[in-house]
């Protein structure tokens, strides 16, 4: 890959790298806040029980996306490595260049589709 291409791949990675960075933050600050600590509720009970149950649901599922922007920080921290490296577009598994529409689709991407089509075959 040439540096330029290269370099490019690198500020897109990295501006992914701080919108999930935001993102993360985001979410710490929604789950930090309980709707009793918003409104000024200091009684510590939901003033119904559907409010504690929403509220107990809408915790978990920003744990969850929170989970999931962790993860894909991650992987966005290894394509860096990977820029740095001189691997990055590489497949990691049969060594062959990773097609541009699939890097254009998952610039994180360390495998090629079939490769990543047999890792999830022997996941399942």
């Amino acid at each position: 890959m040439k540096p330029d291409e290269l370099k490019a791949w690198q500020d897109r990675l990295v501006d992914e790298r701080v919108r999930l960075q935001q993102e993360l933050e985001d979410l710490k600050q929604a789950t930090g806040a309980t709707g009793r600590d918003a409104s000024g509720d200091l009684s510590g009970y939901a003033s119904h029980m559907a409010d504690l149950g929403t509220d107990t649901m809408e915790r978990e599922k920003a744990f969850l996306f929170a989970e999931q922007k962790r993860s894909r920080l991650a992987e966005v921290g290894e394509a860096l490595k990977r820029i740095e490296n001189g691997t990055f577009g590489v497949c990691e598994s049969c060594g062959e260049p990773i097609p541009s529409r699939r890097l254009e689709r998952l610039p994180a991407a360390s495998l090629c589709v079939p490769c990543k089509e047999k890792q999830e075959k022997q996941r399942a």
